[in-house]
């Protein structure tokens, strides 16, 4: 790892005497609740439905792809659809495949999928993590297409992915089955041969890519994963090899449907406490805060400044977002490991993603500069908004600014009484 102790810093601001921090609310945003009660019951279901001829698999070695982010119930997913393979007479074992995630290696990226609970003895299937790599055939334009070398020389692949918006792009196959196939099966090889030609290639390239592996790969299915507004699971699909980029299409539109939003615009500061890759690909979901390293998100939110806090536990000190924020404190830039961020950055081409945000010592003076820089503001009222990641949306504090919106909203409901934030002793949110 790598980190960077960075300076000190007492700015002396003008113009800072009349910013003062406004109180706050907490509201509750309302969206669609559907969601799967029983995981596990519901995931049987859909291997008994969709999996024709389960025998078929008797004998035969599957492995099983895991390296989607923030999926709650990510071990009883993975262990049920072991458990099923094993009632088949199959022989599974599990392979991270998340591209240059967890620093490009293959300790990594099992340390990272241990921490969602996926580990040898937890799921009852061997973990094989692995950089090395096959060449599976190439795209129109020359790109080589890598395949994990053990899911490659498996009998079968059970390729498990979250189906979501992306962060970087937009088009039919965005994150899902078909990106696992072309970027998270390809290891860091073959995901720094992809993302070369840039994010605005990958609504051609990542179909493409996704053919090849379905023509060269002993593909066996998929287990598409939506979730909805709230985080919970709201679609689990199992896809016959035959169906994969049909579906794959069909659960991103449901996908996109699902994501949650700020209920109010207009903000002056957006406050994140936490981002990491456990969050977001970018650390925070860039189709809520407006905020990405490629342009397309906008129009999503009319935000003036943003301010990040700090880094998730989970993300395991990766940095990838926070060159979003405009403001950040000390303490945040010195819990990141540059080295496994940038080496990230340089897979995706984004070199803006390398960036470091303006900082101060604490997050008071930092949320009170982040005020002060705002254009056309009513430095008396300003409009914040305080949410603790993109993948916590329903209970957000925001300020008082935003009162008379909040009690003529339909999908608001305002939860407290007017309060003041708390900081401790050192001027951190508390």
């Amino acid at each position: 790892m790598q980190f960077i102790e960075f300076p000190k810093v007492d700015l002396k601001i003008e113009g800072m005497d009349g910013i003062r921090i406004p109180k706050f609310v907490k509201i509750r945003q309302k969206y669609d609740k559907t969601c799967i009660t029983d995981t596990a019951a519901h995931i049987r279901s859909q291997l008994k439905t969709n999996i024709s001829a389960p025998e078929e698999f008797h004998g035969r070695n599957l492995c099983i792809t895991v390296g989607s982010r923030g999926i709650p119930e990510l071990d009883v997913i993975v262990r049920t659809i072991v458990n099923e393979l094993k009632k088949w007479g199959a022989h599974p074992h599990i392979i991270p495949a998340m591209g240059s995630h967890g620093g490009a290696t293959a300790e990594g990226q099992r340390e990272l999928i241990a921490a969602y609970g996926i580990t040898e003895e937890a799921m009852g299937a061997p973990v094989i993590s692995s950089m090395d790599v096959v060449q599976v055939g190439n795209l129109p334009d020359g790109t080589p297409v890598f395949c994990d070398k053990f899911a490659a020389e498996s009998d079968g692949v059970v390729v498990l992915n979250k189906v979501k918006p992306h962060t970087d792009f937009r088009a039919k196959h965005e994150s899902g089955l078909a990106k696992m196939l072309a970027i998270g099966l390809a290891n860091h090889a073959g995901a720094s041969q992809f993302h070369m030609r840039g994010f605005p290639s990958f609504p051609e390239r990542i179909p493409q890519a996704c053919r090849v592996m379905l023509d060269n790969v002993p593909i066996a299915f998929g287990v598409g994963i939506v979730q909805n507004a709230y985080d919970a699971v709201s679609r689990i699909e199992v896809v016959e090899k035959h169906h994969f980029l049909e579906k794959d299409a069909e659960l991103q539109l449901v996908a996109k449907a699902s994501l949650a939003n700020f209920k109010l615009n207009d903000i002056d500061v957006l406050v994140i406490d936490e981002i990491g890759k456990n969050i977001s690909g970018n650390g925070a979901d860039p189709n809520i805060t407006g905020r990405g390293s490629s342009p397309g998100f906008e129009d999503i939110l009319n935000l003036k400044k943003l301010f990040i806090r700090g880094l998730t536990k989970e993300t395991n000190h990766s940095g990838c977002g926070i060159s979003d924020a405009d403001i950040t404190t000390r303490r945040c830039l010195n819990s990141i490991d540059f080295e496994a961020t940038w080496i990230n950055v340089v897979t995706s081409t984004m070199m803006a993603g390398g960036r470091i945000p303006m900082y101060q010592e604490n997050d008071r003076d930092a949320l009170l500069l982040a005020i002060r820089t705002c254009n056309n503001t009513d430095f008396l009222e300003p409009r914040i908004i305080r949410i603790k990641n993109t993948l916590s949306m329903e209970y957000i504090e925001v300020s008082e600014a935003f009162a008379d919106e909040c009690d003529s909203h339909p999908d608001i409901d305002v939860v407290s009484e007017p309060y003041e934030l708390k900081f401790d002793a050192e001027g951190f949110m508390i």
